[in-house]
C-alpha cells in the first residue's frame, strides 16, 4: 500500500524519471487496482542498424552502437512497425547486403534471451551499418543488451559512426 500523492502527471513524471523508475501507476483512491493503469517512463536514443531476421519481409532488427571504432551488438529489435513502416524499412535495406557480419562483439557466449549466439547467427541478413534507427527501450541489461525494445523512426540526419551508447 503507498501513500496517497497529491500532484499532477507531469509533477509524477519528472520524478519518477529523476529518480529512474520503470514507470507510474495510478487509480483512484476508492477503487480497486486494474492491470493497464502503468505508465511506462522509456529511454530512448539512436542506434546502428547491422543486420536483420528474414521474414516478410523481416522479423526483427539487429542494431548495435559505436565503441572506440567498433561497432557493438546491443539488440534485435521486433516491436514498433508498423506495416508500412516495415516496408519503409525494408525498402530501405534492400541493397545493403554484406556477407559479413558487422559487430565486433558477435556471436556471444552467453545464451540469454537478448544474446545474440553463433547458431541464431546463422539466420541473419547481415548489412552495410549505413542507416541509423531511433528505438525506445525500457532499460539497458547487466550484459549491455536492450530491454523492452521498440523500433520508433529512421534518422537521415545521423552520421552512423556517431552513435554511441548513451548514459
Amino acid at each position: 500500500m503507498s501513500e496517497t500523492i497529491d500532484a499532477t502527471p507531469v509533477d509524477l513524471i519528472r520524478v519518477a524519471k529523476e529518480v529512474g523508475f520503470e514507470g507510474i501507476e495510478a487509480k483512484r483512491k476508492d477503487s480497486l487496482y486494474e492491470p493497464g493503469l502503468k505508465y511506462r517512463i522509456n529511454k530512448g536514443q539512436e542506434f546502428v542498424i547491422g543486420g536483420y531476421f528474414p521474414d516478410n519481409p523481416f522479423d526483427s532488427i539487429i542494431v548495435g552502437y559505436y565503441q572506440d571504432g567498433k561497432l557493438l551488438y546491443a539488440a534485435k529489435v521486433r516491436n514498433g512497425f508498423a506495416p508500412h513502416t516495415r516496408r519503409e524499412v525494408a525498402a530501405r535495406l534492400k541493397g545493403l547486403q554484406i556477407d559479413t557480419c558487422p559487430f565486433a562483439n558477435l556471436p556471444e557466449r552467453k545464451r540469454t534471451q537478448w544474446a545474440l549466439t553463433r547458431e541464431e547467427m546463422k539466420n541473419c541478413v547481415w548489412v552495410k551499418p549505413e542507416l541509423v534507427a531511433q528505438i525506445d527501450f525500457g532499460e539497458w541489461t547487466p550484459d549491455g543488451h536492450l530491454r523492452h525494445s521498440r523500433f520508433v523512426a529512421l534518422r537521415d540526419d545521423k552520421n552512423p559512426h556517431e552513435v554511441i551508447r548513451e548514459s
